[in-house]
């Protein structure tokens, strides 16, 4: 009995172990002291945000996903751009790139639905895999698409994009050493070391709790 009885204590202290460590995973970002400007990046799936409450919470910009693709327009985007902006933030837009359209086309349903705007953060291009798009170019037809969807999207926002690449697209292409721009490292926890220059945002908890925000949220850091 007090064998079975001592295996049910270390279940419970395990199970104890494992709730806490959830909790503070869902709380944990990096330090203000260290990273004084932090912020989070949303899109619809998010549902609707109490912004205010947001910026309570401690955020000081926000990043929207704007575009997907050439065809696809986050149907939040509208609303959560004006609410970042009411709740005295500081708002980017976010273009998520699709491997398998047209680089001219994303950028024209970017420009297109996303006002110029000189007080805006610049825009962030989105560059991870999709599940739903299996196309894999070549190194080199990746980075001309890249360029030219960058400077398309430049030349009507009025300054660099940002580029936020996954770690495994920069396993693949090593996208970061060949385009000169400002880059967005992912990954929970650790600062992120796999691009080839230091990153200038860092998406550094994926499943933070955020008051204004249903269900875990991006919080992001701004490079010191």
């Amino acid at each position: 009995m007090w064998g079975l009885g001592r295996f049910v204590l270390i279940v419970a202290a395990l199970a104890l172990a494992g709730v806490a460590a959830w909790q503070y995973a869902t709380r944990w970002h990096p330090s203000v002291e260290r990273y004084p400007v932090q912020g989070v990046d949303v899109d619809a799936s998010d549902g609707a945000i109490e912004w205010n409450n947001v910026a309570a919470a401690g955020a000081d910009f926000a990043y929207v996903v704007a575009t997907r693709g050439a065809n696809q327009r986050d149907p939040a985007f509208e609303a959560n751009w004006r609410g970042v902006d009411a709740a005295g933030m500081r708002r980017g837009a976010v273009h998520v790139y699709s491997f398998c359209q047209p680089a001219r086309e994303q950028a024209n349903a970017f420009n297109t639905f996303v006002p110029s705007d000189a007080d805006a953060l610049p825009v962030a291009i989105d560059i991870s895999y999709d599940p739903g798009c299996a196309t894999r170019p070549e190194r080199a037809a990746l980075l001309d698409d890249l360029r030219l969807l960058a400077s398309t999207i430049e030349a009507h926002m009025g300054k660099p994009v940002l580029l936020r690449v996954a770690r495994a697209v920069e396993s693949d292409y090593e996208v970061s050493a060949a385009l000169p721009r400002n880059l967005w490292a992912t990954g929970n926890f650790i600062a992120p070391s796999y691009a080839a220059r230091p990153w200038r945002l860092w998406r550094a908890n994926d499943m933070r709790r955020v008051d204004g925000i249903d269900g875990p949220a991006n919080w992001d850091v701004a490079a010191p």
